[in-house]
């Protein structure tokens, strides 16, 4: 499937969406918020695939939302401003979607950022389930820099991922979290040097999640993103009932005996 907005490569059981358009430094337009979802949706259900990367080309990851076309999405003048808000409200929604796809994906999404990424551009990263940079790389929360309050999923996600503090600094100033800085305050799990050892990097943690169960895998995230939603009671009647019916004897079988001759064990793929 074609997108304008970016690339999708599936191999090696491994999807890889890049932002593609570098001399809009990655600008997320209008194509994107409706390309975005449906390539998500593509993902999930495609059973050779086991783990996506989104990274982008170019000096930047992204600048985050276009805005000639955040320009179109504000609100007009209108004879009653309750109805004006409403479709803004909607419109803000539809927005959102595009990041709960990550969140909502059975698969591990794993974020390669280079250079900058700007306002809407740290609400995709912080939505997806580990994030990688280049040395080079810097977030900014620029929502507070133009005016507004970031609203597709910073505000809620990024919290549980960094210490209060600085998320408050960083929302109240709209300055530069450098790629050092977030790797030690736990925002990013690992830095490289440049954006070709990134993506180096990136390959292999996804090469290595694609080797192991695939229904091990989508049921560990789904765990996680539970236990970050309910108590700790809640998780652990949550995973009794799961692996109560979703534990693979199969599966289970071959990674004992792979670890017992310390061999690869070769996992079936998820249904379609």
């Amino acid at each position: 499937m074609d997108y304008s907005s970016f690339t999708l490569n599936i191999a090696d059981h491994i999807a890889v969406i890049t932002l593609d358009n570098p001399k809009k430094l990655n600008a997320l337009g209008e194509d994107f918020w409706t390309e975005f979802p449906q390539a998500f949706e593509h993902i999930s259900q495609d059973p050779d695939v086991r783990v996506v990367v989104v990274a982008a080309s170019g000096k930047h990851f992204t600048a985050g939302i276009d805005l000639g076309y955040l320009q179109a999405i504000m609100p007009q003048e209108a004879a009653d401003p309750a109805r004006v808000m409403d479709k803004m409200r909607r419109h803000i929604k539809f927005l959102q979607a595009a990041f709960e796809a990550i969140d909502k994906c059975r698969l591990p999404v794993l974020a390669a950022v280079q250079g900058g990424c700007f306002g809407a551009g740290v609400d995709l990263v912080s939505a997806c389930d580990i994030r990688y940079a280049s040395r080079d790389a810097y977030f900014i929360i620029q929502e507070i820099n133009i005016g507004m309050v970031a609203d597709l999923g910073t505000m809620q996600r990024m919290p549980r991922q960094i210490p209060d503090g600085l998320m408050r600094e960083l929302s109240y100033t709209g300055r530069k979290n450098h790629a050092d800085e977030a790797m030690k305050t736990g925002y990013v799990t690992h830095m490289t040097e440049d954006h070709e050892a990134l993506l180096s990097h990136v390959m292999t943690v996804a090469a290595q999640i694609a080797a192991q169960s695939p229904l091990a895998v989508s049921g560990s995230k789904e765990m996680l993103n539970h236990t970050r939603d309910h108590t700790l009671a809640d998780g652990l009647d949550y995973i009794a009932a799961w692996n109560a019916g979703m534990l693979s004897k199969q599966d289970v079988i071959k990674g004992a005996m792979a670890a017992l001759a310390k061999s690869k064990a070769e996992f079936d793929d998820l249904l379609d």
